[in-house]
């Protein structure tokens, strides 16, 4: 028996049957590539959900994640550190935003904003205490905490976990009319995701943020933008919602706010909505830790100043438009946004996991999702000639099918 396989036998011995990965074992990344154990490499087209926006193992990250590792790593926020107020004041430049409250993953920053934005509408909105309600849409993915899959429409993560937390108003996504007849006195935000992710890349319809925007403004509702996947650079943008031109009033990132070295996600909001919050009523041992801070402020800083945002745009052009290029009978559509890609395959296809295999028999890792959807997503620092590369892989398969 290989490592590799050594290795997963022991995955499905000893680990908790709750992911369906590849069956590839990676050892080494750099860039856009990754090596298994025995040494084959692959281009990286799923960015670990673009968490590795910036690439893989980035030289600057690493050495800032290497010296702050070295002078220190955890105070618990019972004192302060040298890092978090420089974190605060960058990503509040970078973003715009009035107040930051940083945690370790996107579901823990999406839990936050349910907590907060429910006491600004008892607080400041006025909402009878429990009576709280958030509009979400179907096919969301906001993370897989038993408050988030409360509202989810998939039932694969509900199943066998209820009874499930109250107060969501569940709309379909892209439809304002819907989410304007769901708005009620109790209405205190909306949390939604700009490009539906895990749903298989579902852009909105044009003009659909437009008038969410504006009917959250005209009722006092607060924006909740789930930026976790899209935001940092994903889309073309630093966040998915200057595609729409609107703000909204809280928005959560994370995946790639370490570029892949370490979990941390965070809440941007305006001082009214995290203003409700007092000592004891929220925290996290780890939440703004040294180490999260001094990697983020690395990662932000190389996503800007490498124009990774920038290349992002053209070059998630030139792969949407070379997609489009290719002609076979089991594509049903192509769509994205930025590097943010997907191929949709008709039914009859037999489902787009067998399709990522030979994907990843040519050198080239992407992910299948909701059945018939191949996830494009590679990291930020893809050049050209690599695209050109995978475009080959993607039409050999898709044709021979």
């Amino acid at each position: 028996m290989s490592n590799a396989a050594q290795l997963i036998a022991t995955e499905q011995r000893l680990g908790a049957h709750n992911y369906k990965p590849l069956d590839v074992v990676l050892s080494r990344g750099q860039g856009v590539h990754v090596w298994d154990t025995d040494g084959k490499r692959y281009l990286d087209c799923l960015s670990a959900y673009s968490a590795v926006n910036q690439g893989h193992c980035h030289p600057k990250i690493l050495s800032a994640l290497t010296e702050q590792a070295s002078k220190l790593t955890l105070t618990s926020r019972a004192f302060r550190n040298d890092q978090l107020a420089l974190f605060y004041e960058e990503v509040a430049a970078l973003t715009g935003s009035h107040k930051v409250l940083p945690m370790n993953s996107g579901a823990e920053a999406v839990e936050t904003a349910i907590k907060a934005v429910r006491k600004w509408g008892y607080e400041t909105k006025g909402v009878l205490e429990n009576n709280a309600e958030i509009i979400v849409c179907g096919g969301n993915f906001h993370g897989r905490t038993l408050s988030v899959i409360s509202f989810s429409t998939d039932p694969d993560a509900r199943q066998g976990f209820g009874p499930f937390t109250p107060g969501f108003r569940v709309v379909p996504f892209g439809d304002a009319e819907a989410f304007a007849m769901a708005i009620s006195a109790n209405t205190v935000a909306a949390l939604i995701e700009p490009i539906q992710g895990e749903a298989g890349v579902i852009i909105p319809p044009v003009g659909y943020f437009e008038r969410v925007r504006e009917l959250c403004t005209a009722h006092n509702i607060t924006l909740i933008l789930d930026e976790i996947q899209t935001g940092l650079g994903r889309t073309g943008k630093l966040l998915a919602e200057e595609h729409e031109g609107i703000e909204a009033d809280v928005t959560l990132v994370g995946k790639a706010l370490s570029g892949g070295f370490y979990p941390v996600s965070a809440v941007l909001s305006n001082s009214e909505v995290l203003g409700v919050l007092k000592p004891g009523q929220h925290g996290s041992t780890f939440g703004g830790n040294p180490l999260a801070c001094a990697v983020a402020r690395a990662a932000l800083k190389v996503l800007v100043e490498e124009d990774m945002i920038g290349n992002a745009e053209r070059m998630g052009a030139y792969f949407l438009e070379g997609l489009r290029q290719i002609r076979s009978n089991v594509v049903k559509d192509v769509r994205g946004r930025g590097l943010m890609l997907a191929v949709e395959l008709v039914p009859e296809a037999g489902g787009a996991r067998s399709y990522c295999y030979a994907l990843k028999d040519r050198g080239l890792l992407a992910k299948d999702t909701h059945e018939n959807t191949i996830r494009l997503a590679p990291p930020l620092v893809i050049e050209k000639d690599q695209i050109d590369w995978a475009l080959q892989q993607i039409e050999a398969v898709l044709v021979a099918a």
